[in-house]
């Protein structure tokens, strides 16, 4: 059935019911709304460079910069002649043995004795990660704070207290620590760039969805092509909205 609508979006003719399932589908077109999007680059774009730029300032007053530093322990299986399968065997299990016990509450107290530090074993144990890189007999101790110097500081003294320590509870032989831990010259976190990127995309990302659920959810007829896609019919006429206006005025002044 054919109806009328002017440039506003009126209905002027009988509405189609169309639904005989009473459940709406939304057709999404991603031309138009790579359309939409193109209309709005450049708000898009100015959000982009003001969400970066708040992100980056919030990250650089707010975010206290913290400093890695690793010291490398060498894991030895006992056996000093040709490295074989059970010997490797073994070295494996002493590797993740070694990772465990690292983190003791042992050794960490001593630690904090010995560098007279303030802070808890707790705390401290979230400072340490203990990593093997893959096919190697190596541990790396990686100690994270917000001092350069120490950080250094106890990774080269958890390395002397596991060297010490480990031995004499799982019965093998001494660690080689070949590589001290340096005082880092560069923070490790957090990353000025990365944030203000991320924050940046999120802005972006942001608005888009808010201006594509708007064109989605956005029922109000605008053209023809908007009753056609919606009923599947298309409309006989359109009433320009100048001459409604125009017909208004006219009767105001009979009156």
């Amino acid at each position: 059935m054919g109806k009328e609508v002017n440039t506003t979006g009126e209905l002027v003719g009988p509405a189609v019911n169309n639904s005989s399932s009473g459940d709406d589908e939304v057709e999404i077109d991603l031309g138009e709304i790579f359309y939409l999007l193109w209309t709005h680059i450049v708000q898009i774009l100015g959000l982009f460079a003001a969400g970066a730029v708040v992100v980056f300032l919030l990250t650089f007053f707010l975010v206290t910069p913290k400093y890695t530093a690793t010291s490398r322990m060498y894991i030895t299986s006992g056996s000093k002649s040709v490295v074989d399968l059970s010997s490797l065997q073994v070295s494996s299990q002493l590797k993740a043995d070694y990772q465990e016990l690292i983190k003791s509450n042992s050794i960490l107290q001593d630690v904090i004795d010995d560098l007279s530090l303030d802070e808890d074993v707790d705390t401290l144990k979230g400072q340490i990660a203990v990593s093997n890189p893959s096919d190697t007999r190596i541990l790396n101790l990686s100690v994270t704070t917000t001092n350069a110097q120490l950080s250094a500081d106890i990774a080269n003294e958890l390395a002397k207290q596991a060297k010490t320590y480990l031995p004499k509870v799982m019965k093998t032989d001494e660690p080689n620590v070949f590589e001290e831990a340096q005082v880092p010259d560069h923070k490790s976190s957090p990353s000025y760039q990365k944030n203000a990127l991320i924050g940046g995309l999120v802005t972006a990302l942001l608005y888009c969805a808010v201006i594509i659920i708007r064109h989605v959810t956005n029922d109000t007829f605008v053209t023809p092509d908007d009753i056609n896609k919606v009923f599947g019919v298309q409309p006989l006429a359109t009433i320009p909205e100048g001459k409604k206006r125009s017909g208004r005025k006219h009767r105001k002044k009979e009156d």
